[in-house]
């Protein structure tokens, strides 16, 4: 299972808060997966690709409460921590570069946080998006706001690797995903 996260609601659409949400379209874009069943409290897709059952998953609630949607889809499908991959932004990394990870803290991110409250564990797969530092900004405002059209453009180069990095680790795993995309592309 995939999960992106972001806002629901159409002013949050595009926002720096929103690339998990750009990364699951794309992936349903791309995968031929409709994404608009609604069910666990988000909107979710069913599928195949690379002989593996694939479940597309975006939460409908605001990001700071996307844990039980995403505990209560992980219980219905009996998913193991392994097969989940939560995709989010972060303002620690740069924007276009994106990270892999099979574990770790939240680093201050809401939606990740209530993720580890609602599933009793960090040992879970994420990919982190970057969308940069909020600077003189506040970190709330920063991330609901849009991004300039220059970290526009490096957010969706990202988020296209962000996409080719989630089908790697479906077909692959995430040890050859996070060997292959962990290496920072931007100039």
């Amino acid at each position: 299972m995939v999960v992106g996260l972001g806002n629901p609601g159409a002013e949050y659409f595009n926002t720096r808060h929103n690339v998990g949400f750009r990364v699951i379209d794309a992936l349903a874009e791309a995968l031929g997966i409709e994404v608009k069943k609604k069910k666990f409290g988000g909107v979710f897709g069913q599928g195949e690709y690379g002989n593996k059952k694939l479940i597309l998953l975006k939460p409908c609630r605001f990001m700071n409460r996307s844990g039980q949607v995403v505990a209560t889809a992980a219980g219905f499908y009996k998913l193991e921590l392994a097969d989940l991959l939560v995709v989010s932004d972060d303002m620690a990394i740069e924007p276009g570069r994106i990270r892999l990870r099979t574990k770790g803290s939240s680093g201050g991110q809401k939606g990740l946080d209530d993720i580890i409250v609602k599933l009793g564990s960090n040992e879970f797969n994420r990919l982190r998006i970057g969308i940069g530092p909020s600077g003189q900004q506040q970190g709330y405002d920063y991330v609901l706001g849009k991004p300039s059209p220059e970290e526009n453009d490096l957010i969706d180069d990202a988020i296209e690797r962000a996409k080719q990095a989630v089908i790697c680790w479906i077909v692959n795993g995430i040890d050859i995903a996070m060997n292959e995309y962990n290496r920072d592309v931007v100039d």
